[in-house]
């Protein structure tokens, strides 16, 4: 084959076209891999709709990738020594300097040179893609690859959340898309007590929450029933950050997980008084990857996906925007 299909975005604000592409050539400490399944993120939406700042275009979206490797460039890394035939992830991160003073300090996911797969790199949404071999991820052998995708970014970040949001009992989570699914799982493997929080009237949203374990499901705009210690948002919606703030304890953290976020109204000082905390969680680290990962081939995590074509791929996210499935969107070549 010496040719790939691969959905590209053009221009932001229209829609992805497929077209017929050479078969990429990997160049030195790169790997071409067969894509085996591309989940669909919400930041893959941010990026269609022009809600993020200077991707590089023509672009292929994607970046919740899992692939084998089947040509290897010249001078691997001495810690990648892939082979073709292995089964890879390949996640949000793409490359990190390794030089700077973020990365230095372990933070490469702040790296001022960083790169990002589906946004600078080209992405999943394709036959056939190149990775930075050092970038690239071993994947547990117990899912397959449909089930295994989004854990590449709606699992990572998801978790890296998780960790940030400390050792908090009472947890809540706002919005129930791909990585609330996942990391609502984990928490409660870890003992924790969930508290979800959906759109008002969302009733299959609330259902699903209670389904993964959430002991009260309310609307955003809903008080829980006692204070929380500690609040994810991995809805996009800058309204939520008072609310969540007005939800949590004395001392307890507001987590804001997402990309890209719609403006945060102003709010009165009492709201983050009492030694609450507002932070954020930009990216992943290599380590996230490989921490998640293991932790993942340990559960029995339950991954909800809803399989499309990859020259289906608009519809995978106009009906995310649309909010038509609950889980993740796979996109299968």
């Amino acid at each position: 084959m010496s040719t790939m299909r691969a959905m590209v975005l053009r221009q932001t604000g229209s829609a992805l076209r497929i077209e017929q592409r050479a078969l990429p050539v990997p160049a030195a400490g790169q790997v071409r891999v067969r894509i085996r399944a591309c989940a669909v993120c919400r930041t893959d939406l941010h990026l269609v709709d022009g809600e993020l700042p200077d991707p590089t275009l023509p672009i292929v979206p994607g970046h919740q990738i899992v692939g084998t490797i089947d040509a290897i460039g010249e001078d691997m890394p001495a810690e990648r020594d892939w082979q073709p035939g292995q089964r890879v992830g390949i996640p949000w991160l793409g490359y990190a300097c390794g030089r700077c003073a973020y990365c230095r300090r372990g933070q490469e996911n702040l790296c001022d040179f960083a790169r990002f797969t589906g946004y600078q790199i080209d992405g999943g949404y394709a036959d056939y893609m190149l990775a930075d071999a050092r970038f690239c991820l071993a994947l547990p052998d117990r899912l397959d690859d449909e089930h295994t995708a989004p854990l590449l970014c709606a699992g990572l970040i998801g978790y890296r959340c998780l960790v940030k949001a400390g050792d908090a009992r009472r947890l809540g989570l706002y919005g129930f898309g791909a990585a609330a699914h996942l990391i609502a799982q984990v928490a409660r493997h870890q003992g924790r007590e969930i508290y979800g929080f959906v759109r008002r009237g969302d009733a299959q949203g609330a259902a699903f929450a209670r389904s993964l374990g959430a002991q009260w499901v309310g609307a955003s705009d809903e008080a829980p029933p006692q204070p929380l210690d500690a609040a994810i948002l991995f809805a996009p919606v800058g309204e939520l950050v008072p609310r969540a703030l007005a939800a949590v304890r004395k001392g307890g953290r507001v987590v804001c997980g997402g990309i890209h976020m719609s403006a945060i109204p102003s709010f009165s000082y009492d709201l983050l008084w009492g030694e609450r905390e507002l932070v954020s969680v930009a990216n992943l680290t290599r380590a996230d990857g490989v921490e998640f990962l293991r932790l993942a081939a340990q559960l029995p995590l339950s991954v909800q996906t809803h399989r499309y074509g990859l020259e289906q791929a608009q519809q995978a996210l106009d009906d995310l925007r649309a909010g038509r499935y609950s889980g993740a969107a796979v996109l299968i070549p």
